[in-house]
């Protein structure tokens, strides 16, 4: 075997691991792979013999070249930095969830943490996500931010404010998930609002992504919601159930073409919040095949 070789064995052992660690900072399949292939190439370009722990070397590069990319992200983006940007959700038929997908998935990354991780500055959700999700030290998350560990501390404990990780974790059992969702559906369908208002959260959240057209932002209360709901079951769309992020969530299509994707989280039996995502140009970048 060859040094490159041996180099490239190296680094697949630790994909799956830099792969959720990009996921986690960035909200994107895409750009998660993106950020991993920089870290090979940085890897590649290093003196490898000379680097101790491998591991946490790939993690710290991973996580440069994502901060990186969420700045550029802020720099181009064209909307307010406060608008609602419902990240890439991981999409699965809804009787199980790809083997592929189960370590991007763990801990319950959700799509409404994703969510919520949007929200924060790129130091922030650095500091959080290397922290709180993968115990890095903030000694070695300080240098990546420029910061002494102590304001890297800080970092994450700001962002967990913001975050609340526990109001974002659905119901455990995709039964009951599947049984509050289906009935929001029929209730939806049927024009019934006061159905509809019982199977929300009184404090529930709907988050929309639409990309250009107009309608983007959040709904905020179960009347609200409920309203919505009724207003956009008569649009006449075709109606999958799917898991996304792990979660049961519905995939909408008309005439075939994939109209939205939305992820709903499922707390105490009600449903909590909904982020839908229905971006045409960021649809046609999902692997949506027909789900049945």
């Amino acid at each position: 075997m060859d040094d490159n070789q041996w180099l490239a064995e190296r680094f697949e052992a630790h994909r799956a691991q830099l792969k959720a660690v990009a996921y986690r900072m960035l909200g994107s399949v895409s750009e998660a792979d993106d950020a991993v292939q920089e870290a090979w190439i940085r890897l590649s370009r290093s003196d490898a013999g000379e680097i101790g722990n491998l591991g946490g070397w790939l993690t710290t590069a991973v996580a440069r070249v994502s901060l990186n990319m969420l700045h550029a992200r802020r720099t181009r983006r064209e909307e307010s930095l406060d608008a609602v940007h419902v990240p890439e959700p991981i999409v699965d038929r809804v009787d199980g969830t790809d083997p592929e997908h189960e370590a991007l998935l763990a801990d319950s990354v959700g799509l409404a943490l994703l969510v919520v991780l949007e929200m924060l500055s790129p130091a922030e959700r650095l500091a959080f996500v290397l922290h709180d999700m993968f115990a890095v030290p903030f000694d070695q998350i300080a240098p990546i931010v420029d910061r002494s560990p102590e304001a890297a501390r800080q970092l994450a404990s700001r962002a967990r404010r913001r975050v609340r990780v526990e109001e974002t974790v659905p119901d455990c059992d995709p039964r009951a998930q599947r049984e509050v969702v289906e009935a929001f559906l029929v209730a939806a369908r049927e024009g019934d609002f006061d159905r509809l208002v019982c199977v929300l959260h009184p404090d529930a959240v709907l988050r929309a992504h639409l990309g250009p057209a107009p309608g983007s932002g959040e709904v905020r209360g179960a009347e609200a919601i409920a309203r919505q709901a009724v207003t956009f079951s008569r649009l006449g769309l075709a109606i999958e159930l799917a898991l996304i992020n792990g979660a049961v969530g519905v995939v909408t299509r008309r005439d075939g073409e994939p109209q939205s994707v939305t992820g709903f989280t499922v707390r105490g039996g009600r449903i909590a919040t909904m982020d839908i995502l229905a971006d045409p140009e960021r649809l046609r970048r999902l692997d949506l095949t027909p789900l049945d």
